[in-house]
């Protein structure tokens, strides 16, 4: 982790009796499952009388206790309404740490206790006449920076990077959806998270889910708490779909990842950090219902199952189920989450999670075509083009298990693994081919999918900091692994002779077996890709402003395609990605930085003579400044970045069609992508949050026998503004909080380059109402102005092309009780 201190957010957690705690923890047996599970990162002890500088005014106690969480490095949690209205003295001079918050908390009436996972917790003081005194405390430079229940839409630290990290310290592009930006907002899948968030784009599949992309290139992988896993893969099926009910927050790096995950992956990388049992028993019910039948209801309970704290548990149960704007297509998904984290020792956490998200849908699959002179059909949205037999399941179970030793307070060791089994399976109707202006020429497509795939990662690492030479250093060096095989079944048939304007919805009655029948047609097919690497960076720290950081990964990478009676491999031995970066601090709340590495990305394409084409290469260097405002309430940045990629394959048209009947292929092509992007979230003034984030990306084609000066990503859009601010009104009207935000970006193109696809502008808006201190009601209404806009997605004349959801609202009840 960074050497300097991150400050810690307060959080708001609500009680509730252990014994029933335990009962509702035993709604799900999967909780109990023998198997060890990783707790959030457990604060190392350290003396109490260490002595800090501080420097903090006097004001509002909530602002005072972010100070002293940066100055002091130490984690203050605390209900909002504890501190809401209460002021403090403010500390100034040099004093122990605990000292120093008795200090703060003169005269408030409130006491610090000490919290089983390190730090403090404060709590109402002794009733009047009484002393109240601090308990024995444990103060930690270090610790897992959860978002759950801080009320704020930043976070002090990621641990995307293997350690926890204030984000000003990291020389890359950081985006953290916390849980209360995503509970405001009403997101509840991956593709919510990705859709809000600046430089990202996420490209509608032929189904369910998004391909996600940043910066104009795809996000091949998902970390699961630090474990990297292939994703962006169409035989998965649900293309990166994932519920969010299971995490606490997101955390998005820009740029190219080759450092944390290996092969692939120039895009960026995207950590899905799950919820934990904490040191306070809490629950929260939440009931919603919405617009199209849209009704849901959720459990989400955790905290202590013993005496001492040092076993803790959270269990989520969420059902939602869902008409939709487009006829004939529904959804019912249902998420199970249980989770254990056991302290060992006062430096050993061990813990199990696993969940299970299981889905059944009439969906509508590749949406609809285009005229075929390109125009628009313009069709109603609430058009479906499939069949009442369209069906699809989708059952995806995800173990997660790791142990987290520390050896003292500046070591640690942590070894994780994630296990993922996914099936999806859909049978349906799709409708394809441009159609005349009368709608004729259409084809019926019956499909038939049976995708089952199992996942295995594994990540280990070491960590520390330490002085040599007069100088602050940290290092990491760890070692990971993973691997992705799959069997697949996939048929079809088409039939002719439709027309858009009359479709079929009641055609024969058709299974994956009967399709295969009619056509003759049953792909069987598996994929095999393993990777793994070393890695290690190494963070100097000349003088107390500059930091320089170096390091690299060597990685191994094997790939097995099996189908059609042949197999692809290719196979990429000791790959070296370097990674270098700098940091300086311009002042105590602002810092520059520039970074620069590699991207090798294995290609399967063959050359004239049969031999595969070497990796494209790519080089990324990004250039901006940091700050962290407000005690650390506000997070802004400013970027300018650039990837270059060279030896992407192209057709060799000097071979003629020398390779199967068509054009082999050589490594020659190039691309760029480049642009400006400027961010900022938190508390920016008093009782606002907001999330502003600004994209200029510009993709081209540098050379390509087909495309030369032509843009390269045709779904990212030149100017993107992803912007929502939530504001609690003051005084006699803070029970009502207001929120509104605006999704808008320019221009593309279609995946064809046939027609253009019109930027658009699409308003959202929210109220709250805080009844009581255990009951909220909110009602959000999205797309206010019910703009008609397609969605970027994988578009040509001939399908793929998806209306954007029209306004809709959704009502959510949330109730917390205080028992």
């Amino acid at each position: 982790m960074s050497s300097r201190p991150v400050r810690a957010a307060a959080f708001a957690r609500l009680s509730l009796p252990r014994t029933r705690l335990s009962a509702a923890l035993r709604l799900l047996p999967l909780a109990l499952m023998a198997a060890p599970w990783p707790s959030a990162v457990h604060a190392q002890a350290a003396a109490t009388a260490r002595t800090v500088a501080f420097s903090i005014p006097a004001g509002p106690l909530s602002a005072a206790l972010g100070a002293f969480g940066v100055q002091a490095g130490v984690m203050v949690a605390s209900d909002p309404a504890l501190t809401a209205s209460a002021r403090t003295d403010g500390v100034s001079g040099t004093y122990a740490v605990d000292a120093a918050l008795e200090r703060l908390l003169a005269g408030t009436g409130l006491q610090a206790v000490a919290r089983a996972e390190g730090g403090y917790r404060l709590r109402q003081g002794a009733a009047p006449g009484q002393a109240a005194t601090l308990a024995p405390v444990t103060v930690t430079g270090t610790y897992n920076p959860t978002t759950d229940g801080t009320g704020s839409y930043t976070s002090p630290a990621v641990t995307i990077g293997k350690t926890t990290q204030a984000l000003k310290d990291i020389p890359q592009s950081i985006t953290v959806l916390t849980r209360q930006r995503m509970d405001d907002q009403n997101m509840t899948s991956l593709p919510d998270a990705i859709n809000n968030t600046a430089g990202m784009v996420g490209v509608q599949g032929v189904g369910a889910g998004v391909a996600i992309n940043a910066r104009g290139f795809p996000v091949d992988l998902l970390q699961y708490d630090g474990v990297a896993l292939l994703r962006n893969s169409y035989s998965l099926g649900n293309w990166e779909q994932d519920s969010l009910v299971f995490y606490d927050r997101v955390e998005i790096l820009r740029g190219a990842a080759g450092l944390l995950q290996g092969a692939g992956s120039p895009g960026g990388a995207v950590n899905l950090v799950r919820k934990r049992g904490g040191a306070e028993p809490s629950v929260v019910i939440t009931g919603k219902a919405g617009s199209w039948d849209h009704y849901g209801l959720q459990l989400d309970a955790g905290g202590p199952l013993n005496a001492a704290g040092t076993l803790r548990g959270r269990v989520v149960v969420d059902e939602d189920q869902s008409h939709s704007y487009i006829d004939y297509v529904w959804d019912k998904t249902r998420n199970l989450y249980a989770a254990l984290d056991y302290d060992i020792t006062e430096n050993t956490t061990v813990g199990l999670g696993v969940s299970n998200r299981y889905s059944r849908s009439r969906p509508m699959i590749v949406g609809y075509p285009r005229f075929a002179d390109g125009g628009d059909i313009d069709l109603p949205r609430s058009t479906f083009t499939g069949s009442t037999w369209n069906r699809a399941k989708n059952d995806q179970t995800i173990l997660n298990a790791d142990v987290t030793h520390r050896f003292n307070e500046a070591w640690r060791f942590k070894l994780a693994g994630v296990a993922m089994n996914e099936k999806n399976t859909t049978v349906h109707q799709r409708v394809a081919n441009a159609v005349q202006r009368d709608g004729s020429g259409l084809s019926y497509g019956d499909f038939g999918v049976d995708f089952n795939s199992k996942q295995r990662g594994l990540d280990m690492s070491v960590s520390g900091n330490f002085t040599a030479l007069g100088m602050q250093q940290e290092v990491v060096v760890g070692a990971n692994y993973s691997k992705l095989t799959t069997n697949d079944r996939f048929t079809r048939a088409w039939e002719e002779g439709g027309n858009i304007f009359d479709l079929d919805h009641h055609r024969p009655w058709q299974d994956i077996d009967t399709i295969a029948a009619a056509s003759g047609y049953d792909s069987r097919s598996n994929y095999d890709i393993r990777q793994k690497g070393v890695y290690g960076t190494w963070r100097i720290k000349p003088t107390e402003s500059l930091a320089l950081i170096g390091g690299g990964r060597v990685g191994w990478f094997d790939y097995t395609y099996t189908g059609g009676g042949s197999s692809t491999t290719s196979s990429t031995s000791g790959k070296f990605i370097p990674y270098a970066g700098i940091v300086y601090s311009l002042t105590d709340n602002w810092s520059a930085y520039t970074s620069y590495t590699t991207v090798f990305e294995p290609q399967t394409e063959r050359s004239l003579g049969g031999s595969l084409l070497k990796p494209i290469e790519g080089n990324n260097y990004e250039v901006g400044v940091k700050g962290e405002l407000a005690d650390g309430r506000i997070n802004t940045s400013l970027a300018v970045f650039r990837y270059d990629q060279k030896n992407r394959a192209v057709n060799d048209y000097d071979a003629g069609f020398a390779c199967d009947g068509w054009y082999c292929s050589r490594a020659s092509g190039k691309v760029r992508s480049q642009g400006v992007e400027a961010e900022i979230s938190g508390e920016v003034i008093q009782g606002l949050e907001l999330y502003a984030g600004y994209t200029y990306n510009t993709t081209k084609y540098l050379d390509d026998p087909d495309n030369k000066g032509k843009v390269f990503n045709t779904w990212t859009p030149k100017h993107m503004l992803r912007l929502w601010a939530n504001y609690k009104l003051p005084g006699m009207m803070n029970r009502l909080s207001v929120g509104a935000g605006v999704n808008t970006q320019t221009d593309t193109i279609s995946s064809d380059r046939e027609f253009k696809l019109a930027g658009f502008t699409i308003w959202n808006a929210r109220v709250g109402y805080q009844a009581t201190p255990e009951l909220s009601v909110a009602l959000n209404v999205n797309n206010v102005f019910d703009k008609k806009y397609y969605v970027p997605s994988y578009n040509t004349l001939y399908s793929n092309n998806y209306y954007g959801q029209p306004r809709n609202v959704m009502l959510t009840v949330r109730y917390a009780p205080k028992l």
